[in-house]
């Protein structure tokens, strides 16, 4: 079994704390984009859950978001109540997940952020997350993500 980084460790700490059963996948290339990593897992590019950290209102959120669409900022700040919503800058999502953009997992971070789950994953019964490292990722359920990060499902597109 190939190891795992550091990062992708305490996901699956995370995991097994949860009581959710994932088996992390190292894979051999870089899985930074949603296309990316469906062409390495052989997936369907909607079944890919980014992790993408913004700004609402000035505050960090974490949005689990279908690889089948751009989620859309004035939809999005509508469903979770905010006047402005923004990408995060690359700083901030390191700060806030201490995990680099294209790695970033749903859990594992300094400590939890509000998180919200696009509605549009619930159509898959197998989801794919990164996994804390840009070489790996976890497959889970709509149901299983929910319940680790808590995170409120709404339309994001």
């Amino acid at each position: 079994m190939t190891s795992l980084p550091e990062r992708s460790l305490l996901v699956k700490q995370h995991l097994d704390e949860a009581g959710i059963r994932a088996d992390i996948v190292v894979l051999p290339e870089s899985a930074r984009t949603a296309a990316d990593a469906a062409a390495a897992i052989g997936c369907e590019i909607s079944a890919i859950a980014n992790s993408l950290v913004f700004l609402a209102d000035g505050n960090p959120v974490l949005v689990m978001t279908s690889g089948g669409h751009r989620a859309d900022l004035g939809t999005l700040a509508r469903s979770i109540g905010a006047d402005e919503v923004s990408m995060a800058p690359a700083a901030v999502v390191r700060e806030w997940t201490g995990q680099a953009i294209g790695g970033v997992a749903p859990v594992g971070h300094p400590a939890p952020l509000p998180t919200y789950i696009d509605e549009t994953l619930r159509s898959h019964d197998r989801i794919w997350a990164a996994a804390g490292h840009p070489h790996t990722v976890m497959p889970l359920t709509f149901d299983s993500l929910q319940a680790l990060t808590r995170g409120i499902v709404i339309p994001v597109a």
